[in-house]
């Protein structure tokens, strides 16, 4: 799933997105993309078991996806590829809707799994790149 339009339709459509690999660092891109998503009107739960119940952007981490209560519509992976199949298994076991591998990162098993139990992937792309790029307008 890398179409321009298929890409538009996964981000005009989701609402709640955990960023697994969140960081408190402003220099890092994790850090920025999760502000540019929260600033677009998405909700972003910070994903990360080193600063789990600390905040981020004003969002509290939690240590795992597993640890979310409510309906996780995309997972954005801030992890390199390898690591990436963990957790495109720990996102299709929560039962999220889709995965977002970040630029750079690319794993095609792991994709291929998310496939097969149902969920929309992208790899390779940033969200914060692509809004913009596509026009899209604030979520309500």
């Amino acid at each position: 799933m890398t179409s321009d339009s298929d890409i538009a339709e996964l981000l005009r459509t989701v609402r709640t997105i955990a960023l697994v690999g969140a960081s408190q660092k402003p220099d890092r891109p994790s850090y920025r993309v999760m502000g540019k998503l929260l600033a677009h009107g998405y909700h972003v739960i910070p994903v990360n078991p080193g600063l789990a119940g600390q905040e981020i952007h004003g969002q509290t981490v939690v240590a795992s996806l597993a640890d979310i209560d409510e309906p996780i519509d995309m997972v954005d992976i801030f992890r390199n590829s390898e690591a990436a199949g963990d957790v495109v298994d720990e996102a299709i076991a929560a039962g999220a809707s889709a995965v977002w591998m970040q630029l750079g990162v690319i794993n095609e098993p792991a994709a291929q799994r998310a496939r097969e139990a149902g969920l929309k992937v992208v790899m390779d792309h940033c969200p914060a790149i692509e809004i913009p790029r596509l026009g899209l307008a604030p979520v309500a």
